[in-house]
């Protein structure tokens, strides 16, 4: 029934539930205006107005009403709010209702009530599973035309396309008990590991703790469940070291037993207003490192498989008895319940009192004895040995066709028409042992229950309840206990005053009873004519689709369920797996667990990107990392460019300056007078111990056992396989003690991968790294001018060539203040490095530029520091490599020491490195001298690109335009480059031109190395 057609109707009882009566609310669904109270949620409220029909199938655009009353709802999906704060598939049946909430369906239009794509339901038996591939797939052009159209007709929500304005926070946090789950099992279970005085983290998704009870008309030590769940709740807060996290869901188990938790801080409050600026929480994710796990995750009741059982109006049993007892909301007035086991008669119990006239159908010869005297009792007419084959209706259930079913499952006889608004189903349980999937335990098929239940734990887990396959609420509250009293003492806690809580004799409950298997109902019609049976309810995935795959070649459930789509929803086929396990395992002929089960994932629900990003956007998406110098920059007009997270100089224009001609300006002084650069972000790595050169002798290519004290060294590290990795000049300060510098994105990367070796490979060596980036402020004083600079603030150290020659290092005191001084070149020129204590960087800086007014010192940046390099042949790594380049490819090969071995030296000798027509490190000149070619641009042999596809040889890495050679420049990788010199090849660019440009030497400036000492 639609919201158009019985907006003024009303399901909500007089008494009862847990519903705040003294507090309305008003809401609006599609447009249209409905009245709630404090504690419903959208599904319950919706269902109190009697609209039963709230959204449209996925795929067939079917009417569909709500299944169930939890977590595991597959139908119920809308889209809250507008603007900023749309939150897109939203389960109505988890969606609390506050003053003003807008929800609307998803996935129909123009409408819910009248949807005209559900003129694909007309069409169904030509969209079976898999049909996509048959049909649009049969050429690239084809799929291209069509997938546009299919992505319109299909798809969820719809995500916020303005800003998110809300707050979201992270926490870790640590507790000897973290228990999942907060009805009876997991309240037992924080009862006893707190009583014991254990730090307990008690965590439940739901709005309100108590699981099943919340539902309940029981009794629990002679109290009803109502009142027995307000006094443990009591108790548990009253103790400080019990942590109680509603609306908190346990969506990952992780290794170590780390746990990631989602809290809904404030969506159930709707949009509150910034105090002092600052808004609200809106969800907060927890990492929770925890000594011991209980899981008492409960389990989801399965629907049953039969012709139409999706129409809105038919709903699981357990989800109708949440909706009368706890929202007071009778969702009809003549209902049938459709059974294969004892617990959907609680929901007939329910809706009998609450004056419904009620049907039992049960697929069992023989229900228990005792069901059937209260059934009788209470009024209700019980078919035992019969099926519903097939309920009718069109936007609502209106009756169902029942028939006798013998005991070799086939049915028998006349069929039976009942009247009926409402069908509650139940064919099992299945428990959520998600997150015992996910700690890396194995799940075992029950033979009695028919279904997967917690294997051997592999970390510190146990499960306890309905998801270890306890179906009565005595024993839950038994194993709950033991549970909690076994992970506090694992946790080293004394449980001795962890007395028990509940005892099983005190408890009145419902229970499971014998079931039936029953995993698809059959009809007397043949297939190819009986309407559809829907398994997963969220992708329009029918039994006949997995007949199909079945009859297709399919066996493994995983590849069923990939071609069906079954499972892949965002409910993640918590109603539907097992159902179509079963009928997979029966049309193999074999068991269900040699079918194998689907894998339990991460995230155990959806998560929002809000979550994981928690505060962690804009400018606080990374950390931004400044020097000593950067206010000075800043100063002097600066642009800067991010290099890893840190803020650096890329070039300082002057008025009237672009790039290109600050650029030119800065390299042209460099060459001719003096620069400096603020290198500070170089990485550094301090390295110490009486096995530190054995150690670099290993990571380096070349060798450093016999490096003289005060001496400098460049080398390459490389990977496993051989390829270049990282490079950079490493200093010996002293016989024991090196400085290794690092590039500068690559400086954590370099650190990590030290102390992987050191601690993996290398125990035996001493050595200890310890990161100084941070700790020194380096500036690079470059040109054939910077000696005279040195020498005006540098007195105590002789920078005669002979006393202090290229690749030194010495110490002294650059104006005032003792400096690390390393004579080093990345650009050519004689060039000094003056490494001072961080504090004092700006000092040494700004006394440096004073000196140097007199030589027209100029700053530069890093854009002037590439073009500088890049005449000079010199790398970038992970510019000029990217992964597959070896020191041979860069023309390096005497980097690769011969007499001895080093990390990626044995990769080096296999057939693939050693392949002639490898990508070689190579120079280009256009034939313009104006061009410069584009970075990462293709390289072809030939001109002619008019034959698809076009035969690649190669990519340009490194393209500037050379202000000292008045010519462009560029770096590239060519197959077979170094055996191509002079050789003309191609560049393709976007406008359509083809540029020639000639390989050769990669060193465009100085080929002697003769100015680094002029």
């Amino acid at each position: 029934m639609s919201a158009a057609s019985h907006q003024g109707a009303n399901k909500r009882l007089a008494t009862g539930g847990r519903i705040d009566r003294t507090k309305p609310l008003r809401f609006q669904f599609n447009g249209r205006s409905y009245h709630a109270y404090e504690g419903d949620t959208l599904a319950s409220a919706l269902l109190a107005a009697n609209c039963q029909l709230i959204a449209r199938s996925w795929k067939y655009h079917r009417p569909r009403g709500v299944l169930s009353a939890g977590v595991e709802e597959p139908n119920g999906l809308v889209q809250l709010h507008v603007g900023a704060r749309t939150v897109p598939n939203a389960r109505m049946t988890e969606t609390p209702v506050f003053e003003g909430l807008q929800a609307r369906s998803i996935h129909a239009k123009p409408s819910v009530e009248f949807d005209w794509r559900s003129v694909n339901s007309f069409f169904a038996r030509l969209m079976p599973a898999g049909f996509y591939y048959k049909t649009f797939m049969l050429s690239q052009k084809m799929w291209h035309f069509f997938e546009r159209h299919i992505r319109k007709a299909s798809g969820l929500g719809e995500s916020p396309e303005l800003p998110d304005p809300d707050r979201y926070e992270k926490r870790f946090a640590f507790c000897d008990v973290l228990i999942v789950g907060a009805g009876l099992a997991g309240l037992s279970a924080a009862l006893a590991a707190g009583r014991s005085g254990a730090r307990v983290i008690l965590a439940d998704e739901q709005n309100e703790m108590g699981g099943w009870l919340l539902s309940s008309d029981e009794f629990i030590d002679d109290i009803p469940a109502a009142t027995w769940l307000a006094e443990t709740l009591k108790q548990l807060q009253a103790m400080p070291q019990v942590s109680l996290l509603p609306r908190t869901t346990v969506f990952g188990y992780q290794d170590c037993n780390l746990l990631t938790l989602a809290q809904r801080c404030s969506d159930h409050l709707g949009a509150i207003a910034a105090v002092g600026g600052v808004r609200p929480v809106r969800e907060r994710l927890w990492k929770v490192r925890a000594k011991q796990v209980v899981l008492a995750t409960g389990a989801h009741e399965r629907p049953l498989v039969f012709a139409n059982n999706d129409l809105p109006g038919i709903m699981l049993a357990s989800s109708i008895s949440s909706y009368v007892r706890r929202y007071a909301v009778l969702p009809g007035c003549q209902a049938v319940v459709f059974t294969n086991n004892d617990s959907a008669y609680d929901a007939a119990f329910a809706m009998r009192r609450a004056g419904a006239k009620v049907t039992v159908i049960d697929a069992r010869a023989k229900p228990d004895g005792d069901l059937s005297v209260q059934a009788l009792r209470l009024g209700l007419d019980v078919f035992s040995g019969h099926v519903v084959a097939q309920a009718n209706g069109g936007k609502c259930v209106r009756s169902v066709e029942i028939y006798p079913f013998d005991h070799e499952g086939k049915i028998i006889g006349a069929a039976r028409r009942l009247p009926c608004d409402v069908l509650a189903m139940s064919g099992g349980f299945s428990p959520v042992i998600h997150l015992s999937c996910q700690s890396g335990a194995k799940p075992v098929w029950d033979d009695v229950y028919q279904c997967f239940l917690p294997g051997i734990p592999v970390q510190a887990e146990r499960s306890a309840g309905a998801c270890a396959g306890v179906m009565s609420l005595a024993d839950c509250a038994q194993q709950g206990v033991l549970a909690g009293l076994s992970a506090a003492k694992t946790a080293g806690i004394n449980t001795a005053s962890g007395a028990t809580v509940v005892t099983a004799a005190k408890i009145q409950a419902q229970v499971l009873g014998s079931l039936r298997p029953l995993w698809e109902v059959p009809h007397p019609q043949p297939t190819s004519r009986a309407p559809k049976k829907f398994v997963d309810f969220q992708n329009d995935v029918a039994a006949s689709d997995i007949h199909l795959a079945v009859r297709e070649g399919f066996e493994s459930i995983e590849h069923v369920k990939r071609y069906t789509a079954m499972g892949f929803g965002t409910d993640q086929g918590k109603t539907s797996n097992i159902n179509g396990m079963g009928i997979a395992a029966t049309l193999l002929q074999r068991q269900i667990p040699q079918v194998g089960t689907t894998t339990f994932r991460p995230n155990y629900t959806p998560v929002t990107f809000g979550l994981v990003a928690g505060s962690e956007l804009g400018d606080l998406f990374d950390p931004i990392r400044t020097t000593v110098i950067h206010d000075w920059h800043l100063e002097q007009g600066a642009l800067f460019e991010d290099v890893g997270q840190w803020k650096r100089p890329w070039y300082y224009p002057h008025q009237g300056e672009d790039l290109h001609a600050a650029v030119a300006r800065e390299v042209l002084a460099v060459r001719h007078r003096v620069g400096t650069l603020d290198a500070s972000t170089l990485g550094k790595i301090d390295i110490q111990g009486p096995d530190a050169a054995t150690f670099l002798n290993w990571v380096y290519s070349n060798a450093w056992l016999k490096l003289e004290v005060g001496k400098c060294r460049y080398g390459l590290m490389l990977d496993e396989n051989g390829m270049v990795f990282d490079d950079g000049v490493t200093v010996r300060m002293a016989e024991n003690h090196f400085l290794m510098h690092t590039t500068t994105g690559g400086a954590a990367r370099v650190l990590a991968w030290l102390e992987r070796w050191l601690q993996t490979e290398w125990p035996h060596l001493k050595v200890y790294l310890t990161t100084v980036t941070d700790h020194w402020a380096t500036t690079a004083l470059v040109g054939p001018k910077s000696r005279d600079v040195l020498r005006k603030i540098c007195t105590d150290i002789d920078f005669d060539d002979l006393a202090f020659p290229f690749m030194s290092y010495r110490e002294g005191t650059v104006a005032g203040v003792k400096a690390r001084i390393m004579r080093i070149s990345f650009s050519g020129e004689r060039s000094y490095e003056v490494n001072v204590a961080a504090a004092q960087g700006l000092q040494v800086w700004e006394a440096i530029q004073e000196a140097g007014a007199a030589f027209g010192i100029t700053p530069y940046g890093t854009e002037t520091m590439h073009v500088l390099r890049a005449e000079k042949g010199y790398i970038i790594v992970g510019q000029d490599t990217d992964g597959s380049v070896t020191p041979v490819d860069l023309g390096m090969e005497a980097m690769v020491a011969k007499t001895k071995d080093c990390l990626g030296k044995r990769s080096l000798s296999r057939s693939d490195t050693q392949r002639t027509d490898r990508k070689q490190l190579v120079g280009l000149r256009t034939r313009d001298p104006l061009l410069v070619l584009p970075e990462g641009a293709q390289i072809t042999h030939s001109a002619d690109i008019s034959s698809l596809p076009v035969k690649m040889i190669g990519h340009v890495t490194s393209s500037y335009m050379s202000p000292t050679l008045e010519h462009s420049i560029a770096l590239a990788l060519v197959k077979g480059g170094l055996t191509r010199m002079d050789e003309t090849i191609y560049v393709p660019l976007r406008d359509g031109r083809v540029v020639a440009a000639t390989i050769c030497s990669p060193v465009f400036y100085d080929p002697k190395s003769e100015r680094q000492n002029a």
